[in-house]
């Protein structure tokens, strides 16, 4: 659900405190925890590390990810693959 026209988008005050600090030809990684924080275009060419859970995972902000949230763009679930023991044989011939 998303959220009140009249509240605004959520935009965490840490974070563009954060970001003022930073030049923008810098490549320093901004770390948040922040995933719920909508990307603004004052963020646009900045890398922030967002925390999955596990790891902060760079992500590089361009222009048409305004208005979507820092969280999904680093995914928190890791996706090994399908098959089981028949794939792994067939990958096994393959490499051979």
């Amino acid at each position: 659900m998303s959220r009140s026209l009249k509240k605004g988008p959520y935009i965490d005050e840490r974070l563009l405190a954060k970001l003022s600090k930073v030049k923008r030809g810098d490549k320093v990684i901004i770390k948040t925890w922040s995933r719920e924080c909508t990307i603004t275009p004052e963020m646009v060419g900045f890398t922030f590390g967002v925390h999955n859970g596990k790891d902060h995972i760079p992500v590089l902000i361009m222009e048409n990810m305004v208005g979507h949230k820092l969280g999904e763009f680093s995914p928190t679930r890791k996706f090994v693959k399908h098959g089981g023991k028949i794939q792994k044989a067939i990958e096994q011939t393959k490499k051979a």
